[in-house]
Protein backbone atom coordinates (compact mmCIF):
# COMPACT_ATOMS: atom_id res chain seq x y z
CA UNK A 1 0.00 0.00 0.00
CA UNK A 2 1.17 3.84 -0.04
CA UNK A 3 0.95 3.74 3.70
CA UNK A 4 3.53 1.05 4.31
CA UNK A 5 6.95 3.40 4.30
CA UNK A 6 4.93 5.46 6.91
CA UNK A 7 3.80 2.69 9.18
CA UNK A 8 7.71 1.25 8.91
CA UNK A 9 9.27 4.59 10.18
CA UNK A 10 6.84 4.48 12.84
CA UNK A 11 7.30 0.83 13.77
CA UNK A 12 10.85 1.85 13.88
CA UNK A 13 10.15 4.67 16.12
CA UNK A 14 8.50 2.54 19.04
CA UNK A 15 11.35 0.10 19.09
CA UNK A 16 13.41 2.83 19.69
CA UNK A 17 11.74 4.44 22.37
CA UNK A 18 11.16 1.39 24.29
CA UNK A 19 14.79 0.58 23.54
CA UNK A 20 15.62 4.28 25.26
CA UNK A 21 13.00 4.22 28.15
CA UNK A 22 15.32 2.60 30.61
CA UNK A 23 18.69 5.06 29.43
CA UNK A 24 18.05 7.78 31.77
CA UNK A 25 18.22 5.10 34.46
CA UNK A 26 21.49 4.12 33.65
CA UNK A 27 22.72 7.46 33.06
CA UNK A 28 21.57 8.41 37.00
CA UNK A 29 23.21 5.43 38.27
CA UNK A 30 26.59 6.76 36.31
CA UNK A 31 26.37 10.03 38.21
CA UNK A 32 25.45 8.48 41.03
CA UNK A 33 28.96 6.27 41.41
CA UNK A 34 30.92 9.40 39.98
CA UNK A 35 29.49 11.64 42.74
CA UNK A 36 29.99 8.63 45.46
CA UNK A 37 33.67 8.03 44.34
CA UNK A 38 34.09 11.95 44.47
CA UNK A 39 32.44 12.00 47.88
CA UNK A 40 34.77 9.13 48.66
CA UNK A 41 37.72 10.86 47.73
CA UNK A 42 36.99 14.10 49.34
CA UNK A 43 35.84 12.17 52.80
CA UNK A 44 38.16 8.81 53.31
CA UNK A 45 37.58 6.23 55.10
CA UNK A 46 37.92 6.27 58.76
CA UNK A 47 41.15 6.58 60.44
CA UNK A 48 40.97 3.58 62.40
CA UNK A 49 41.23 1.42 59.04
CA UNK A 50 44.61 3.84 57.77
CA UNK A 51 47.90 2.37 58.83
CA UNK A 52 49.53 3.63 62.12
CA UNK A 53 52.22 6.92 61.35
CA UNK A 54 55.08 7.64 63.71
CA UNK A 55 53.64 10.43 65.35
CA UNK A 56 50.54 7.59 65.91
CA UNK A 57 52.84 5.24 68.02
CA UNK A 58 54.29 7.65 69.59
CA UNK A 59 50.72 8.95 70.98
CA UNK A 60 49.96 5.23 71.79
CA UNK A 61 53.45 4.62 73.67
CA UNK A 62 52.78 8.25 75.49
CA UNK A 63 49.32 7.21 76.42
CA UNK A 64 50.33 3.72 77.73
CA UNK A 65 53.02 5.14 79.54
CA UNK A 66 50.75 7.71 81.42
CA UNK A 67 48.15 5.44 81.43
CA UNK A 68 48.26 5.68 85.61
CA UNK A 69 48.50 9.27 85.51
CA UNK A 70 45.32 10.03 83.48
CA UNK A 71 43.05 8.08 85.76
CA UNK A 72 43.99 10.47 88.82
CA UNK A 73 43.81 13.45 86.45
CA UNK A 74 40.56 15.36 85.48
CA UNK A 75 40.47 16.16 81.21
CA UNK A 76 41.55 19.76 80.93
CA UNK A 77 39.70 21.90 78.42
CA UNK A 78 42.49 21.61 75.93
CA UNK A 79 42.14 18.03 75.92
CA UNK A 80 38.33 18.68 74.69
CA UNK A 81 37.55 18.89 71.04
CA UNK A 82 37.72 21.86 68.99
CA UNK A 83 34.46 23.30 67.96
CA UNK A 84 34.89 24.16 64.78
CA UNK A 85 35.96 20.68 63.87
CA UNK A 86 33.56 17.52 63.68
CA UNK A 87 34.37 14.07 64.88
CA UNK A 88 34.37 11.80 61.93
CA UNK A 89 31.03 9.76 62.69
CA UNK A 90 28.98 13.07 61.85
CA UNK A 91 31.58 13.35 58.90
CA UNK A 92 30.29 10.13 57.29
CA UNK A 93 26.75 10.55 58.63
CA UNK A 94 27.30 14.26 56.62
CA UNK A 95 28.24 12.73 53.49
CA UNK A 96 25.57 9.52 53.42
CA UNK A 97 22.87 12.05 53.88
CA UNK A 98 24.12 14.21 50.63
CA UNK A 99 24.90 10.95 49.24
CA UNK A 100 21.47 9.87 50.13
CA UNK A 101 19.41 12.88 48.75
CA UNK A 102 21.15 12.94 45.49
CA UNK A 103 20.64 8.95 44.96
CA UNK A 104 16.82 10.16 45.37
CA UNK A 105 17.30 13.14 43.26
CA UNK A 106 18.64 10.83 40.45
CA UNK A 107 16.15 8.43 41.21
CA UNK A 108 13.42 11.03 40.68
CA UNK A 109 14.77 12.84 37.69
CA UNK A 110 14.98 9.06 35.99
CA UNK A 111 11.88 8.05 36.94
CA UNK A 112 10.36 11.25 35.43
CA UNK A 113 11.94 10.76 32.41
CA UNK A 114 10.92 7.36 32.25
CA UNK A 115 6.94 8.42 32.79
CA UNK A 116 7.58 10.82 30.20
CA UNK A 117 9.03 8.39 27.98
CA UNK A 118 6.05 5.86 28.46
CA UNK A 119 3.24 8.88 27.93
CA UNK A 120 5.41 9.67 24.54
CA UNK A 121 5.57 5.46 23.86
CA UNK A 122 1.60 5.19 24.72
CA UNK A 123 0.59 8.35 22.17
CA UNK A 124 3.06 6.86 19.29
CA UNK A 125 1.49 3.40 20.07
CA UNK A 126 -2.25 5.32 19.94
CA UNK A 127 -1.21 6.87 17.18
CA UNK A 128 0.20 3.52 15.01
CA UNK A 129 -2.64 1.44 16.02
CA UNK A 130 -4.95 4.87 14.95
CA UNK A 131 -3.21 4.65 11.78
CA UNK A 132 -3.19 1.25 11.18
CA UNK A 133 -7.20 1.22 11.21
CA UNK A 134 -7.42 3.98 9.09
CA UNK A 135 -5.00 2.34 6.73
CA UNK A 136 -7.04 -1.15 6.93
CA UNK A 137 -10.29 1.00 6.16
CA UNK A 138 -8.63 2.84 3.73
CA UNK A 139 -7.33 -0.12 1.95
CA UNK A 140 -10.77 -2.15 2.13
CA UNK A 141 -12.56 1.60 0.60
CA UNK A 142 -9.43 1.09 -2.13
CA UNK A 143 -10.62 -2.27 -2.94
CA UNK A 144 -14.18 -1.58 -3.01
CA UNK A 145 -13.68 1.52 -5.66
CA UNK A 146 -11.41 -0.99 -7.81
CA UNK A 147 -14.35 -3.24 -7.94
CA UNK A 148 -16.62 -0.27 -8.58
CA UNK A 149 -14.46 0.98 -11.20
CA UNK A 150 -13.74 -2.18 -13.27
CA UNK A 151 -17.88 -2.72 -13.32
CA UNK A 152 -18.32 0.50 -14.62
CA UNK A 153 -15.50 0.74 -16.70
CA UNK A 154 -17.59 -2.86 -18.25
CA UNK A 155 -20.92 -0.97 -18.34
CA UNK A 156 -19.77 1.54 -20.25
CA UNK A 157 -17.64 -0.61 -22.53
CA UNK A 158 -21.05 -2.43 -22.76
CA UNK A 159 -22.67 1.25 -23.37
CA UNK A 160 -20.35 1.89 -26.18
CA UNK A 161 -21.38 -1.30 -27.94
CA UNK A 162 -24.81 -0.62 -27.66
CA UNK A 163 -24.42 2.96 -28.65
CA UNK A 164 -22.85 1.95 -31.84
CA UNK A 165 -25.18 -0.42 -32.61
CA UNK A 166 -27.78 1.76 -32.63
CA UNK A 167 -26.01 4.23 -34.70
CA UNK A 168 -25.69 2.29 -37.07
CA UNK A 169 -29.18 1.30 -36.96
CA UNK A 170 -30.13 5.21 -37.44
CA UNK A 171 -28.04 5.15 -40.22
CA UNK A 172 -29.67 2.48 -42.17
CA UNK A 173 -32.67 3.93 -40.76
CA UNK A 174 -32.12 7.36 -42.65
CA UNK A 175 -30.66 5.60 -45.64
CA UNK A 176 -34.06 3.95 -45.89
CA UNK A 177 -36.19 6.99 -45.70
CA UNK A 178 -34.17 8.50 -48.17
CA UNK A 179 -35.12 5.94 -50.49
CA UNK A 180 -38.67 5.23 -49.30
CA UNK A 181 -38.78 9.31 -50.10
CA UNK A 182 -37.51 9.38 -53.44
CA UNK A 183 -40.05 6.20 -54.21
CA UNK A 184 -43.10 8.04 -52.59
CA UNK A 185 -41.97 11.07 -55.11
CA UNK A 186 -41.93 9.13 -57.87
CA UNK A 187 -45.12 7.01 -57.37
CA UNK A 188 -46.66 10.73 -56.25
CA UNK A 189 -45.79 12.24 -59.90
CA UNK A 190 -46.85 9.03 -61.86
CA UNK A 191 -50.14 8.97 -59.69
CA UNK A 192 -50.38 12.51 -61.28
CA UNK A 193 -49.18 11.46 -64.56
CA UNK A 194 -52.34 8.81 -64.78
CA UNK A 195 -54.82 11.09 -63.53
CA UNK A 196 -54.31 13.50 -65.99
CA UNK A 197 -54.21 10.75 -68.54
CA UNK A 198 -57.43 9.72 -67.24
CA UNK A 199 -59.06 12.70 -67.42
CA UNK A 200 -58.31 13.53 -70.27
CA UNK A 201 -59.82 10.30 -71.75
CA UNK A 202 -62.78 11.05 -69.95
CA UNK A 203 -62.83 14.23 -71.36
CA UNK A 204 -62.91 12.73 -75.14
CA UNK A 205 -64.70 9.86 -73.69
CA UNK A 206 -67.97 12.21 -72.75
CA UNK A 207 -67.12 15.06 -75.86
CA UNK A 208 -67.65 11.80 -77.95
CA UNK A 209 -70.83 10.57 -76.13
CA UNK A 210 -72.39 13.78 -76.68
CA UNK A 211 -71.70 14.56 -80.44
CA UNK A 212 -73.52 10.94 -80.93
CA UNK A 213 -76.06 11.74 -78.81
CA UNK A 214 -76.37 14.57 -80.61
CA UNK A 215 -76.32 12.82 -84.30
CA UNK A 216 -78.85 10.34 -82.77
CA UNK A 217 -81.19 13.53 -81.82
CA UNK A 218 -81.30 14.82 -85.25
CA UNK A 219 -81.59 11.53 -87.36
CA UNK A 220 -84.72 11.06 -85.49
CA UNK A 221 -86.06 14.30 -85.84
CA UNK A 222 -85.89 13.48 -90.28
CA UNK A 223 -87.68 10.43 -89.56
Amino acid sequence: MSNWREEYFLALGVRDAREQANASIYDAYSRLADRTSQLHQHHPSDPSSAPPTPSSQHRTSSAASNDNNKKNKKPTPSSKQQPGTEPPSQSHSHADTLLLAAARQDLSEAQRSRTELETKLAKTSAELDKLRRRTNADARKIEALVAERALLLTRVKDRDEELRGKAKLLDNVQTELVSLNLQFNMAEDRSKRLETENKELVDRWMARMGEEAEAMNKASKFS
